[in-house]
């Protein structure tokens, strides 16, 4: 993949989240800590882990390796995730930048929490990242339904392209 595509699917995965943050604000703090079954037990749950994933990925493309998640407090409401999740926005974006159309290909090493090492492209990391929200999207809209709660309006990649197309 090149920047240009990248910078796309990174258009992408932001847009899809802000569709995810829509549909939640007007969730309650008992809807979004309310035990469903899924991955995660509530809604809050699963978008702390859909941040704490872009805050590994970061570390590890910004040369560390974590040997765990960061503690984040029971507390943690939608407008500090918010907050957070802009922040590693704005930072994956000036990585991309920095990296330019050759540093995309470039393989970065780096080690899971458990001490192992792998080396890959960071395309392929980044296209994972994108990946994986698009898992959590899902099962964030599954559970709005199961709360009674409207989904978020379509994420569909192909629903982006449309609405980007019609843009210009």
């Amino acid at each position: 993949m090149n920047l240009q595509e990248l910078r796309t699917l990174v258009d992408y995965h932001y847009w899809a989240r802000d569709r995810v943050m829509e549909a939640v604000a007007p969730l309650t703090p008992e809807q979004l800590s309310h035990r469903i079954e899924s991955s995660f037990p509530s809604v809050r749950e699963t978008l702390v882990h859909f941040c704490d994933a872009e805050w590994i990925w970061l570390s590890r493309w910004e040369g560390e390796s974590p040997t765990g998640l960061p503690a984040m407090p029971e507390s943690t409401d939608l407008a500090s995730i918010t907050r957070t999740w802009a922040e590693y926005e704005t930072r994956i974006r000036t990585l991309l930048d920095r990296l330019g159309d050759d540093g995309v290909a470039r393989p970065m090493e780096y080690r899971t929490f458990d001490g192992k090492a792998y080396v890959q492209p960071f395309w392929q990391m980044l296209q994972h990242l994108v990946n994986h929200g698009s898992y959590h999207r899902g099962q964030i809209t599954t559970m709005l339904r199961q709360l009674g709660a409207p989904p978020p309006k379509q994420m569909d990649l192909s629903a982006f392209y449309r609405e980007r197309a019609a843009r210009v």
